[in-house]
């Protein structure tokens, strides 16, 4: 492993696109490099690489790799590890999210979202454990607000994150005093790109205090705080929800 380099590293899976995209622009602004995951943005992901490298040169690295496979996760984190010597924050963000209604559910369904909300981040926080530890690094998990609120039709995707929100908590125990472990639980801040589940996303955000949607920007705000100005903080879930939590 080479020698461990001054600036902070981060790797933030799901990065190449969407809210993933964004979180790596905001912590390489604020000094992280990167190790930028994606599964098939490729493209996503190698543009923003360069344009983050236009900023500060030799600043980002690509990692291509499906999560659903367990052996690819800790070539995840050794290659971040031999390109900068040293990792600071892992950023489980990458997420499938579709309907499961449950007269139609499968394994297949089932397996597929509980690899990437729930089975990846824990086995990329277990391979990350030791270099998180020599830096008293941190962990950010992308949970959602439907952890707690089911969304209707969405049983295994609500429970896959209601796991990772309980990992969260769980490893916030298990590795202190070493690593922080917190979360990140948007509400309504991109919609889906084909327009579903929501029908009527006006209703949605009538039922928000703050009477709109969320942008990227504030996630990856939260997420930032969370690392890096949050020393006292740990096994926390922040909700980044507009106050939608709070209405019956």
């Amino acid at each position: 492993m080479p020698p461990r380099q001054d600036r902070p590293v981060a790797l933030i899976t799901g990065a190449g696109k969407r809210v993933g995209a964004v979180i790596a622009r905001t912590l390489h602004a604020a000094g992280y490099d990167l190790a930028l995951h994606c599964r098939r943005s490729v493209e996503d992901a190698e543009a923003l690489a360069a344009e983050l490298e236009y900023e500060r040169a030799d600043s980002t690295l690509v990692l291509q790799a499906e999560l659903a496979d367990p052996h690819a996760l800790p070539a995840l984190v050794d290659t971040t590890l031999a390109r900068y010597g040293r990792l600071d924050a892992l950023v489980n963000n990458a997420s499938a999210f579709h309907p499961t209604p449950v007269a139609s559910a499968t394994v297949t369904q089932w397996n597929e979202l509980f690899a990437s909300n729930a089975q990846a981040p824990f086995f990329l926080a277990q391979a990350a454990t030791p270099a998180l530890r020599a830096t008293h690094g941190a962990i950010v998990n992308l949970v959602d607000i439907y952890a707690e609120r089911p969304l209707a039709d969405h049983p295994i995707y609500c429970m896959a994150k209601a796991a990772l929100a309980a990992m969260t908590r769980s490893l916030a125990l298990d590795l202190a005093p070493d690593i922080r472990v917190n979360g990140v639980a948007p509400g309504a801040v991109l919609w889906p790109s084909d327009g579903k589940p929501y029908a009527d996303q006006q209703a949605l955000l009538a039922r928000t205090p703050l009477a709109r949607a969320g942008t990227p920007e504030d996630v990856a705000g939260a997420v930032l705080w969370l690392l890096r100005d949050a020393p006292y903080v740990t096994g926390q879930i922040i909700r980044v929800d507009g106050g939608r939590t709070l209405s019956t």
